[in-house]
């Protein structure tokens, strides 16, 4: 016989244990940074990078 582990089943952590949320992160509208235009470069660090929306509306970050 052949043993083959099984994955894992988890359960989910009932309501009154799950820690809550934190929004700290800082949100832009992607309009304010393009716009209307479809590439934006992005300088870090001394690197620029581009950030373009494509024709399906999806981000797209290049090096």
């Amino acid at each position: 016989m052949e043993f083959r582990p099984q994955p894992r089943q988890f359960a989910a952590a009932p309501a009154e244990h799950r820690q809550p949320v934190l929004r700290s992160v800082r949100t832009l509208a992607s309009d304010s940074l393009f716009h209307g235009a479809t590439e934006i470069g992005i300088e870090h660090r001394g690197s620029l990078y581009r950030l373009k929306i494509t024709r399906q509306g999806k981000l797209i970050l290049n090096k």
